[in-house]
């Protein structure tokens, strides 16, 4: 099970992830200026996702057979599951986890980026084996 993680593949899809992930985290940041904290995390997290099928589509996943819109509607449904993950972390962190700890500074920054490394490995996952199949 290690071996797979440990592949080049996937770390073509941690970099081009992190870098969708970093789009995610800034564009949050400049969405909650407009919309609340929880409606900015979903919008970011479309922003992210755009980006990361693109990056995945030409960097990581290049041998897939499927057309792009097949790819696209897995990429998304992949995707639903990892925004609710990082939807669901991300609040219990910043509304209840964070503040319990005493933290005070930075409190949805933290709660984010926390948010946004769940999903790593179910979406790598559910990539390989639905989007880019």
């Amino acid at each position: 099970m290690i071996k797979k993680f440990m592949s080049r593949q996937f770390f073509l899809f941690l970099l081009t992830g992190g870098l969708a992930a970093l789009v995610n985290f800034a564009s949050r940041i400049g969405y909650s200026q407009f919309v609340v904290y929880s409606t900015a995390i979903v919008l970011a997290y479309i922003t992210g996702m755009i980006t990361a099928f693109t990056l995945a589509r030409l960097f990581v996943f290049k041998e897939s057979r499927q057309i792009v819109p097949q790819s696209a509607y897995y990429f998304v449904l992949v995707n639903v599951v990892a925004v609710a993950q990082t939807w669901l972390i991300s609040l219990w962190l910043a509304y209840y986890a964070l503040p319990y700890l005493g933290v005070q500074h930075f409190v949805p920054e933290i709660a984010h980026a926390i948010g946004l490394a769940v999903p790593i490995f179910s979406s790598y996952i559910g990539h390989k084996k639905l989007s880019f199949k």
